[in-house]
């Protein structure tokens, strides 16, 4: 099966499982349905551009980063109250994810925010889960160079965190897209 019907059964099977959150007939108890978590060098304007569109078409409200933020709003704050704000979290996870101390935070505050609900659904975009979980490949390279950046004791606490998270998501039930077009 194409990466494109998987990504598009899995919208499906989404928008299935969300139909009581899209519901016309109580209020809804999230300003987004969806927070998209992203490398923007890697995945902004292919994957996760097709991505949104697709959300959006199914009728699935998301939150995709710049473009929902409100004027002027500072994007470290903005996100911590959007992520809180929303019933799941797709976290694209990339060859470069863990390069981005950004991208990171990001996921550390959605798994303090949605742990305990099973709302983070990861996608594996050209990178293995075992990878992710176990810091090999780019996600090894990636923590020398925050080691060296980070080191006070918070911030080596704060490294620590993100490794334990990212070891937490590679664990969870996600979709696994390789060489996507």
């Amino acid at each position: 099966m194409s990466n494109f019907k998987i990504l598009n059964s899995y919208l499906e099977c989404f928008e299935r499982a969300s139909a009581p959150l899209l519901s016309s007939e109580s209020p809804p108890r999230w300003k987004y349905d969806v927070f998209l978590s992203f490398m923007g060098a890697d995945t902004r304007k292919g994957f996760v551009s097709h991505l949104y569109h697709q959300l959006q078409r199914h009728g699935i409200t998301t939150f995709f980063d710049v473009r929902e933020l409100e004027g002027g709003a500072s994007i470290p704050l903005g996100l911590p109250c959007a992520i809180k704000e929303s019933n799941t979290a797709i976290v694209v996870l990339s060859p470069n994810y863990a390069s981005s101390k950004w991208c990171l935070d990001e996921l550390t505050n959605i798994v303090q925010c949605m742990k305990a609900t099973n709302s983070i659904l990861p996608v594996f975009y050209d990178v293995n889960p075992s990878d992710v979980g176990n810091q090999r490949g780019s996600f090894a390279e990636a923590f020398p160079e925050h080691d060296k950046k980070f080191i006070s004791t918070e911030d080596k606490t704060k490294v620590t965190q993100w490794k334990a998270d990212l070891k937490l998501v590679s664990n969870l039930f996600g979709l696994h897209l390789r060489n996507f077009k």
